[in-house]
This record gives C-alpha cells, structure tokens and sequence, in this order.
C-alpha cells in the first residue's frame, strides 16, 4: 500500500472516468488486537487493510443511474472504473437519483497527510495491567477471558464535482469475561474507546470481581414481568436496534414503528413521558465520528448521491417527542422535508438525571439489575417488537441490596414502548453495546427503569 497513496489512487479513478459523474473513496485501515483465555494471553497481531470503491453515475437518457464496484488492495484502477461503469449502464435509473454533492462540509480534513495508523504499541500500558489482573483472578480461582480491539481507518473521498474529503476514525473495544474453572458461573465488563488511554483494567477487573462475588448465591425466578434496571451497555443494544429502523420512508410508507395510523409519521408524537433525548453528534467528545457521509450503495437510510454530504448534530427524539427520521435527499425533495443524514454515534440522555447505577440500586425494594443482552431479533417491525436473551448476570435486587444472581430470560419488547415505560433514567455514560459492537461502538447511554420488562421464559443459557 505504501507505493500507492490512496490520494493518488482517488485522482487516478477521477481522471478515468468516461460517465456522468463519479465518486470515489479509499479506506486504508490497520489493527491491532490482543486476546486471553484462562488467564493468559493466547494470541496478538496486527493487520493493514485497503478498500478501494467507484461509484460511477451514467445518464441512459432516461434517467441517471448508479454502479458500484468494491475491490480490496490495490487494484487496478482502469478496470475497476470500467467495471464501475458498466454496472451503471446495465442498471436502470436510480430513483433516488440527485445532483451530486458539490460544496465541502466543514471538517473535512486534511486530504494532503498520509493515514493514520494504529499498533501493537496501542496496548502498552494497558498489557502489563491485564498481566496484573490475570493474576489477582488466579488468586481468587477464578478465571479471566476476552479481547481487547483497536482500529484505524482513515478514508479518502473525492467526486467529479471537485470535493476532496478525508477523515480519521479510531475505534476501541475491550471486552472481559470472569468465569469459574467449571464454568458454571460467567460474569462480563467492557468499554469502548478511541485510543486505550482512558482505559482502567483495574476498573473492569474490579467490576467483574463485583459480580462474581454476587452470583456466588443463585435463585431460580419464573417467568414474568419484573421491575428491571437495565444497564447502558442492555440501553444501546436496545436504542441502536430502534435508531437503525428511523427511516423516513418507511414510515411514511407504513412499513416500521414510526408509521401515523392513517398515512405519514409520527414526528411529533410523544414517545416518553420522561424528558429524554436520543440524539448523534460527529463532534461528542468521545465518541467523534465522520461529519460527512460515505455511502457504497444506497437503501432506505443512506444514498450514493448523498456521498459526502454533512452529517451535524441532530436530536432523533427531543425532551420526549420524535423529532427526526433518516431520510436522504432524494426521498427528502419528495416528501418536502428536511434531508437527515444519520450519525455514526448514538446518545440518550435525560438532562434532568443525576443519579447513578450504584443510587437506583439502593433505590430499588425489590428487581432485577440485568448486564447484557444478545441474541436480538424483531419479531414484528409495525412494533418493532424485539426477542432475546439475557445474557452473564440477571442479579437479584432487595431493599437496596444485590442479593445474588438468578436464571437467564428471554425477553420480548419494544425500545419504543419501554421509553414510554420508563420511569427513571440515570447519569448518561459511555458504553460499549454488547450485542452490536461488530458494527456500532459509539454510545452513551444512562441506565433505565422499567416497572414492568416482559421476561417472557425462563432461558437454559447460563
């Protein structure tokens, strides 16, 4: 990759292209990562990667169409923008269809600098730290296992229409499990982050400690609806399957939860009586993503006309009430309404809310503290009704006091109807989604109550 700059390799598709209208990105990306079982580091590496894409726009004379071709590496550049070519004309007109982003974003980057890059070295504090904890576990008999993840991509974006877009993302994830030598009882913590500084192993070894002290006692609970804290990590999981079913079109259509009975949307409806806002921002500390769009192929949420189109901040639902769809541009000039890009970040709060985990325990006479969900599936999208199970600790809340753990659920519900439900949200902090975080790490979330989460079965999971 080093004797072909991704810069050199976007102006290069430029000049070759023969059609209408051309967009083309570059990501070049390295990992690191390090993973351990039983105490022990078992593997370590470090990985480069290239993704070229040519997205070529050709005008058959009915209408403009658009053809996609991804290739991995360093390929060669004139066949790719053929074959890119190609596959506009054997397409038909695009009806999302649009004049292709001309004016920069703010924040676009500086397209002169080489990408930025990640290694081992990542980890250097962080390594002898989880050597430490390694340790500390062995001495309680207990056993320590999971990975740690850093990613950077840094993509190059350019277009016929003269933009010359380029941003960095750095991506972290740290997850640890604590388990007993006969597995009969399995606890997890993990985090998100953009660099391993802000990273405490001790703080998460300290955490999963915690658990294991707590699952020590075990009850069986049957089936039922149960006043339930749900942590931020099982709030993301929950609020990134709802964030990802905003499209305007479908429910202008009548095809997802946001539909009005009758025809159009819900923008407008209340959705909790809490004031609680759902929103993205490219620029949250922390949590900094993209502030332009990057688009391969275009669906309900996203269109390849809209390649490198600003992404700010927006409220999904403000102090209670839908306040926005995802909706492009093509599908916003149809319905006359603002064009909304979505984010690659998702954060709930409640500006009202102060109290911590630890605080709506001790306020809590008698429920369940859950740590993690997965297995998540719709059931219904006019619902979004969701299926899936808990997953490494449903503990037992009395009089203020976590009292031990008990059996796994399945659960069935709506992130749309328990934001209706919720009676309490606590302190907005960072999390890493469990469930999702192949795809979606950037989140903060507050830990909520529900008076009523449907634990729909008992699950055999342990």
């Amino acid at each position: 990759m080093s004797q072909h700059r991704a810069q050199d390799l976007v102006e290069q598709a430029l000049a070759a292209s023969n059609a209408d209208g051309q967009v083309t990105f570059v990501v070049d990306g390295s990992e690191a990562n390090l993973r351990w079982a039983g105490n022990s580091l078992t593997t370590n590496g470090a990985m480069r990667s290239r993704q070229v894409v040519v997205v070529s726009f050709v005008d058959g004379g009915t209408g403009m169409a658009a053809g996609t071709v991804t290739r991995s590496g360093t390929p060669d550049i004139a066949d790719l923008v053929a074959a890119s070519e190609q596959s506009a004309r054997d397409a038909g007109p695009a009806e999302d269809a649009m004049p292709l982003v001309g004016e920069a974003p703010p924040g676009s980057g500086d397209w002169d600098a080489e990408p930025a890059d990640t290694s081992i070295r990542v980890f250097a504090d962080f390594a002898p730290a989880l050597g430490q904890a390694f340790g500390e576990a062995g001495d309680r008999g207990e056993l320590l296992y999971g990975f740690a993840e850093h990613s950077m991509r840094t993509t190059y974006l350019g277009s016929s229409t003269g933009l010359r877009l380029r941003h960095d993302q750095p991506t972290g994830r740290v997850e640890l499990n604590g388990k007993t030598p006969d597995f009969g009882r399995s606890v997890w913590a993990g985090t998100s982050t953009r660099d391993f500084t802000d990273v405490s192993v001790a703080a998460l070894a300290a955490d999963v400690q915690k658990k294991m002290a707590w699952s020590r006692r075990r009850i069986d609970l049957p089936a039922g609806r149960y006043e339930t804290l749900l942590p931020p990590s099982a709030v993301s999981d929950l609020m990134i399957y709802l964030y990802w079913t905003m499209e305007a079109r479908d429910a202008d259509e009548g095809r997802n939860v946001f539909a009005r009975t009758g025809g159009g949307n819900r923008i407008g409806d209340r959705l909790a009586d809490l004031p609680l806002t759902l929103r993205s921002d490219p620029h949250h500390p922390g949590l900094e993503a993209a502030p332009f769009q990057v688009v391969g192929a275009s669906s309900g949420g996203a269109s390849v006309f809209d390649n490198g189109m600003a992404t700010p901040a927006v409220d999904w639902i403000r102090d209670g009430v839908l306040a926005n769809l995802v909706r492009p541009r093509a599908w916003a000039l149809r319905t006359t309404a603002p064009a909304t890009a979505a984010v690659d970040n998702l954060i709930l709060e409640d500006p009202t809310a102060t109290a911590s985990q630890e605080e709506m325990v001790a306020a809590t006479d008698r429920g369940l503290l859950l740590t993690t969900l997965w297995y998540i599936r719709e059931v219904d999208p006019q619902t979004l009704l969701l299926t899936g199970l808990t997953r490494d600790g449903v503990f037992l809340v009395e009089d203020g006091e976590v009292t031990g753990a008990v059996n796994n659920f399945r659960f069935n519900e709506s992130p749309v109807d328990l934001l209706g439900r919720t009676v309490e949200a606590g302190r907005t902090e960072q999390t890493l989604p469990r469930e999702w975080n192949d795809w979606f790490t950037r989140a903060a979330m507050p830990t909520l109550r529900v008076p009523d989460f449907n634990m729909s079965s008992v699950s055999p999971a342990s």
